[in-house]
């Protein structure tokens, strides 16, 4: 039987000044390019760029070599999905009309193979932290969106990239996935007791992990492009998931 994988990356921060941002991109980019020429799709889970804003007429300086990359597997037929993260929320038409990306939202069930996956970048999830969850309703208000973009993309930017640096040095430890104990865990016990799913998929914690739920699916955490590399790789007939790293 011919093999079919479907690839999951997530929290990739490119553009976030620490660290060696190029490299970063080359890391990606290899993990793409050396896919299986049997790849029918590529689901990126959100925090892909540090800082993403699409406006009218202009698009972020950068990501050559990354959207290259993409474009690649677009036109070989793999399908492209992107969730937006608390860092690429802002992310529009663009990816739709360039790349054939189809942006999705969390969290999203979907049938691969004969497996039902729970795919999502995570955050906003846990109900009880109401301070993130009014922060984020003010980063998907249309009319703040509409005033943002009357700011010049020069000043825009530094000052997205000044705060997200600023905040990276300040918690370098991360987020740290607690297992049984964490809120997303919590949420996919309460999630699969009424929608059922065999896999359920986030990034957005930083650290790579797994666990299994109390229904007898499986979570996985994907991992962060900052210190790490960890994503994804299923196989679709087999039903095998592969930790996979991008270590060049």
């Amino acid at each position: 039987m011919e093999k079919n994988f479907v690839c999951f990356i997530s929290d990739v921060h490119l553009g976030l000044k620490v660290g060696d941002t190029a490299e970063r991109e080359r890391r990606v980019v290899s993990a793409i390019e050396s896919l299986p020429p049997e790849t029918t799709a590529l689901y990126l889970l959100g925090d892909i760029f540090d800082f993403w804003y699409e406006y009218k007429y202009v698009v972020p300086k950068g990501y050559t070599r990354f959207f290259g990359a993409l474009a690649k597997l677009s036109d070989r037929g793999v399908k492209l999905f992107f969730f937006k993260g608390n860092h690429d929320v802002w992310a529009f038409g663009y990816f739709k009309e360039e790349l054939g990306m189809e942006i999705l939202e969390q969290p999203y069930y979907t049938k691969i193979g004969d497996k039902i996956f729970c795919l999502a970048h995570g955050d906003g999830l846990d109900k009880s932290d109401k301070k993130y969850l009014f922060l984020k309703s003010l980063f998907h208000n249309k009319f703040l969106q509409r005033l943002f973009s009357n700011i010049h993309p020069r000043w825009a930017f530094a000052l997205a990239n000044s705060w997200s640096k600023h905040n990276r040095l300040r918690k370098r430890a991360f987020y740290k996935f607690k297992g049984a104990e964490d809120s997303l865990y919590k949420f996919i016990c309460e999630q699969e007791r009424l929608k059922p799913a065999d896999y359920f998929l986030f990034g957005h914690l930083h650290t790579p992990g797994e666990i299994f739920t109390p229904a007898g699916g499986v979570m996985y955490v994907l991992g962060e492009w900052i210190n790490g590399c960890d994503y994804l790789l299923y196989e679709v007939n087999s039903n095998t998931m592969e930790w996979r790293s991008g270590k060049i």
